[in-house]
């Protein structure tokens, strides 16, 4: 049976993952698609910790402020309705989709959110 540690330490690490995805990203046509796979991946584990992990079952007082800087994270940046927009009108606009990408990683990085979750996927 896998621990909470585990499964958090695990939810981070595809979190990381996606967030290097999309800076890896060249923003050339047909990225958009790129582009919402690692922001639905990284929106979905955000949820799963928001909602199915316990601060009780996390001993390290980082899971607290990651757990907050998550929620700011899910309650303030929504990008799906602005790229599905964008994928039917400008997929191919290399400009567009460099700007799109900028403001996701942007939003990720507001209040060090990616730091945190860095620092904490190495302490479990």
């Amino acid at each position: 049976m896998v621990s909470y540690h585990e499964y958090l330490k695990n939810i981070l690490i595809q979190i990381l993952e996606s967030y290097a995805h999309l800076q890896e990203i060249k923003d050339k046509p047909g990225d958009i698609n790129l582009i919402m796979k690692d922001l639905l991946k990284i929106n979905g584990f955000a949820k799963v910790i928001l909602n199915k992990i316990d601060d009780k079952n996390i001993q390290s007082s980082d899971f607290k402020g990651l757990k907050s800087k998550l929620k700011n994270y899910v309650e303030n940046y929504y990008f799906e309705q602005e790229i599905e927009t964008m994928s039917a009108l400008y997929s191919d606009d290399m400009g567009r989709l460099k700007n799109v990408r900028l403001k996701i990683l942007e939003a990720l990085n507001d209040k060090k959110l990616m730091v945190s979750i860095q620092e904490l996927s190495e302490k479990l």
